[in-house]
Order: C-alpha cells, then structure tokens, then sequence
C-alpha cells in the first residue's frame, strides 16, 4: 500500500448464508445428504477503493446498500467473505449506538472501558479526560449508569470518546443524527479541525447536505457493489437517480432540451411561438444530468433579470424570473413542477416546488403544454450557482419522476455587498451614542 494511503480495499467480498428455517442451518452444517439448504445473499460484492491520508470521505446508498458492513470490516468488527482490507493509522469509531459500551457501567467507567480497549493507559486517558466530558457536555450524569441515558446523551459521550483519542482514522456511521444541532454543529466543527491537522474521516450519513459539504470524494453503493465514487456533486446526483430506479442503464439521452440546444448553439437561441428563447440565450451546461420516465418532459427553459431581459447574470437583491415550458406525452393528474438553487459543492441551498406553494394544477391531456414561471427575489451572496429542474408526481400512490435536469445552466450572482453565510438576510445595523441620566 501507498504511503500516502490510509485505507486499501481490494475485491472486498461479505457472503452471508440465508435460510428460510432454523433447521435447514442445522441440516446443512450436519451434512448427512450434501444438500444445501441455504442461499447465498452478497452483502458486499467485488468492492475495491483507496481513501488517501487526510481525505475525507463520505459513503452514501440506500438501506441494504452494504454501507455499515463496509465499515464494520475497516474496523475488524467482521471479517470479509474474501477480499483485502489494509489500515495505515489508529483508528476509532462510532459505527452503533452503544458498541463498546457496558450499559451497567457509569459513563464515566465506559470511557476508561473504551479507551483501554484502544490501547491507552489510565494516565493517557486521564490526561485527555477534561477534553471528552466537555465535548460531551452531559454534566453529572457522567457518574450514572448509561442505561438510564436519553439516546442524544449516549451519543454525545460514544462520540466524545471516539474523537478526543487523538485518533489517525475516524469512521463515523450515521451517528449524528441523533445529536441536536447544537451537537451536530460542534461535531462538524471538529471535522474541520481534522481536516486542517491531516486526519482521515470516513463517515456514512442520509444527509446529503452534509455530503457536499464537508467530503472530498464520495462512493456511491448500491445493492453491495460499488455503483461509482468521484466528487460529491456529481455522485449525490447520482445517488437521486438510484433512488428512484433511474440509474445509469437507465438514463436516455438527447433529450429535447439537449437536441434543441445543441441544435442552435448557446447563441443562436430561437423564440417560441410565445415569445420566450426556449433555447436560452446563455450556455447550458454540457454535463447536465438528465433522467426519468419521459411520459411528461421539460422542453425548454430560460431565466430572466428584472428588466424581463433573457439572461443567467442577476443583481443581488432584484426579481429572477425562470420559465420552463412542460410537455405531456401521457394523461398525467396533479403534475409537481420544482427548481433548485445549489452551490459549486452540490449542496441544496433553496428551491420550492409547486406542492409546497399549494399551487393547484387540473390533470393535464397527452399533447398538452405549460409554461411554468417561478418569480424568485435573490438575496444569495455574490458567487456562482447551479440551477436544477424536476417534474415529478404521484401515480397509484407511488412516486415518480418524469423529468429531472440536474445542473442545467449555471446562475451568476453579482453583489456590491456580501454577508456571512449563503443568504443576506438584510439586517440593519445602527449605532447611536449612549443616553446619559
């Protein structure tokens, strides 16, 4: 292994034996007939990637994806079917609540259990004591049993242990959401502190956002195989598709915005009957993601400034006006238009859909056509953005999603005045000299 690499994971297979009755187990290990009883079920199948020293890393998929088992075989807590697993630093862990904990000890005896089972002294643990209860914050309770804890309160202490080891590696499974955002918020904090010291972080989370925004590179698993690794973005994007069954053998190209687009070149935009330049007079991003069943599709869009002036460069703090003309190939009932703004990371900042504004819309005939006009006052800080579009409903209950266009054109934001964070959200500062009695 690579000097530079912290973990290695070669072929990496977990094959667990399914069977429908106990006794068919016993019938098989007895082996009287040679008959197998059981099925094979792959947890994981044929999985190899390398995490670099200092990256952090995020691994995402549906549940049964193989995500927990992956990790459980990165810290010994299982061993691989077959396949290579090589680990370059100390690691700790937080993969279960309660893993590693004795539910009869105080908190306090659980953080001496925990950090002698991680090889450190008393002194060593000692000397790291202050550090951990006032990470976890959960005053006196530290000297009661932790069987009488609240789960936020376990957390706090399994994740104060985990981190304040001094740790090479840590691997982190899913267990902030059980924090508060105050917990939450201390935690990330201490991400960014390992980033800046060279650590290495692997953590398993739901919560895309987090994702985008604290990982270098994420791995996508589906169904135990590794689906695609590569920056949060475009694997997050991915990850949407999988969850709907659009993965990509099932994505269909030259779509109708793409062919018209490509068709009239960013500059050569042509006006509708209507009047709108459905073919944008901007550049459309070449790598926007397209996918969905087709039976109602986006066939055009464009953005438009105050002066209703065709264009992806907006005033802070002035109207942007969106309008994506929608075709029904199919009967469709209660259509749900929806936009999204992202950042450069992919991370979600704001967006809506026509559910959330309770906008009302009659079944619509095959052959049919909308033009959906989102207005949208932009108060977003000076920088670069990323547009999406879906065209999504409900059909026998189930969700489906007719089109989406992830990324599809970039969105400028030119301010003379920024604020912290994503949004302005116009405060107003005074200041005035003091009244004396």
């Amino acid at each position: 292994m690579d000097k530079g690499t912290a973990i290695s994971i070669e072929n990496l297979c977990k094959m667990y034996k399914l069977y429908d009755r106990p006794s068919d187990r016993l019938k098989e290990s007895l082996g009287l007939t040679g008959k197998k009883y059981g099925r094979e079920h792959y947890a994981l199948s044929d999985v190899s990637f390398e995490i670099k020293k200092g990256e952090t890393v995020g691994i995402i998929g549906t549940n049964g994806a193989g995500k927990s088992t992956i990790l459980k075989i990165i810290t010994g807590v299982l061993s691989p079917t077959s396949g290579r697993v090589v680990t370059d630093g100390r690691i700790s862990a937080l993969l279960e609540l309660g893993a590693g904990f004795n539910y009869e000890y105080s908190g306090l005896e659980n953080i001496y259990l925990n950090g002698t089972m991680m090889g450190f002294s008393d002194s060593e643990i000692e000397a790291r004591m202050d550090d951990i209860l006032s990470f976890a914050d959960i005053g006196d309770f530290v000297h009661q049993p932790v069987k009488t804890y609240s789960s936020g309160m376990f957390v706090r202490l399994a994740f104060a242990v985990a981190i304040n080891i001094d740790p090479e590696i840590l691997i982190v499974d899913e267990a902030l959401s059980v924090g508060d955002v105050f917990f939450q918020a201390k935690c990330y904090r201490k991400f960014e502190e390992f980033r800046k010291q060279g650590k290495t972080i692997l953590f398993v989370s739901h919560d895309l956002g987090s994702i985008s925004k604290y990982c270098d590179r994420v791995i996508l698993l589906d169904h135990g195989t590794k689906l695609a690794e590569g920056p949060p973005r475009e694997i997050v994007d991915l990850y949407k598709r999988v969850i709907v069954h659009q993965g990509p053998e099932d994505q269909k190209k030259g779509t109708a915005v793409r062919e018209r687009a490509a068709h009239n070149g960013a500059d050569g935009a042509q006006k509708g009957s209507d009047g709108i330049p459905w073919t944008t007079p901007f550049e459309m991003n070449p790598g926007a993601l397209e996918y969905g069943d087709r039976r109602a599709e986006m066939t055009g869009f464009c953005l438009f400034d105050k002066d209703g002036l065709p264009t992806n460069v907006i005033e802070k703090g002035t109207e942007l006006t969106i309008k994506v003309r929608v075709h029904y190939n199919e009967d469709i009932d209660d259509p749900i238009f929806a936009y999204t703004i992202k950042d450069t990371r992919g991370t979600e900042i704001t967006g809506t859909n026509s559910m959330y504004e309770r906008v009302a819309v009659e079944p619509r005939k095959a052959g049919q056509a909308d033009v959906v006009t989102y207005v949208q006052e932009v108060n977003l800080q000076g920088g670069e953005y990323l547009i999406s579009f879906g065209l999504t409903g409900y059909r026998g209950g189930e969700f489906v999603v007719y089109h989406r266009l992830y990324d599809a054109c970039s969105l400028t934001v030119v301010s003379t005045k920024n604020t912290v964070g994503f949004y302005d959200m116009n405060a107003r500062v005074t200041v005035e000299p003091e009244q004396q009695p």
